[in-house]
């Protein structure tokens, strides 16, 4: 008799295999991008993290497409709402609406789902709309559920916001608060392509063929990944480590004069989460089993760049929170 246990554990050969799965995701996603690997390379970090990324760049580098074309490797639904000043919170998770039963002639109220309720959303130029409808969407990306009219609707899984903002034009913008820049796992900075990058996007995106991005996996692989990554070992040396980083940004326990005179206010607790999380999640795609020093120093700007708040001192000496984090991890060593 076979034992139900041995049924339905992944043996590890079964989960290197699907781990070679991503290397395959990331060359159907090299079918419609040009370059971008570090950015392609967090994202999908962040996806198998199970949380969300916010990107910022200038227009035209490909973020949308960069998007479209992970829902199409993903076979996910895919969904962008482009952020303005006049956006309401129903245009987002949706409303209800009268209908009436041509039979009984009755009338009764239905909720009408709103475009939050995909697997990949795209929320472009998020810092362009008010507050109160940046609300509405970072409580969907926190709960991975919608309330309304006292009714809880949970939203499909996996479930994966990719929020950009726009570096360049602050006129008109409503910037993230502190504790909404909290929620994001991840904050990529999407850089200039090189020249021969350019020019092979030139050639590549004015012909008359159409790229085309394979399918790679489904949903239900893409959730059992996910799983894998909370399996990944992080030794208690490295986890001292993470928690050793996360504590020294603070300016009240750093004994750091730099950090004292740039820093406000320090990454909380969720940065160490994020920070231990995305460092197995890259450990898995490189086909480990266990997370290390080189998961750890690759990842901490993006998870700690928009969890750290500057002093007048630091903007005055043109002093970024990346910065901040380099000296960190030159102050503090790995084990």
């Amino acid at each position: 008799m076979t034992d139900a246990t041995n049924q339905t554990s992944p043996t590890e050969s079964d989960i290197q295999h699907e781990v070679q799965a991503l290397g395959q995701l990331r060359e159907a996603i090299g079918q419609a991008i040009v370059g971008q690997a570090d950015v392609v390379e967090q994202l999908l970090i962040g996806l198998l993290s199970g949380g969300h990324c916010l990107l910022e760049g200038v227009p035209g580098l490909g973020k949308t497409l960069l998007v479209r074309s992970l829902g199409q490797a993903l076979a996910l639904e895919f969904r962008r709402i482009q952020f303005t000043p006049d956006l309401m919170p129903s245009d987002i998770i949706g409303t209800e609406i009268l209908e009436e039963d041509h039979g009984t002639g009755r009338r009764m109220f239905k909720f009408q789902k709103g475009p939050v309720f995909t697997n990949l959303l795209l929320a472009d130029e998020l810092n362009r709309t008010p507050p109160k409808t940046q609300a509405a969407l970072l409580e969907a990306m926190q709960e991975h559920t919608v309330s309304y009219g006292g009714t809880t609707y949970p939203l499909p899984a996996p479930f994966f916001v990719l929020a950009t903002q726009n570096p360049l034009e602050q006129a008109g913008t409503y910037p993230l608060p502190e504790a909404q820049l909290d929620r994001f796992l991840l904050h990529i900075r999407v850089p200039y392509p090189s020249e021969a990058e350019e020019q092979a996007i030139l050639a590549r995106t004015t012909g008359s063929n159409e790229a085309q991005v394979p399918r790679v996996m489904g949903g239900d692989a893409l959730l059992r990944l996910q799983k894998h990554v909370r399996e990944v070992h992080v030794g208690d040396a490295l986890l001292a480590w993470i928690n050793r980083l996360v504590r020294s940004t603070r300016p009240g326990e750093s004994a750091s004069d730099e950090v004292r005179n740039w820093v406000r206010w320090g990454a909380g607790p969720r940065a160490g989460q994020s920070l231990v999380l995305a460092a197995k999640a890259r450990a898995l795609m490189h086909g480990r089993f266990a997370a290390t020093r080189e998961d750890v120093v690759a990842l901490a700007a993006p998870v700690m760049r928009h969890r750290l708040l500057l002093s007048f001192a630091a903007e005055a000496e043109r002093i970024s929170t990346d910065d901040v984090v380099a000296l960190v991890l030159r102050q503090h060593p790995a084990p």
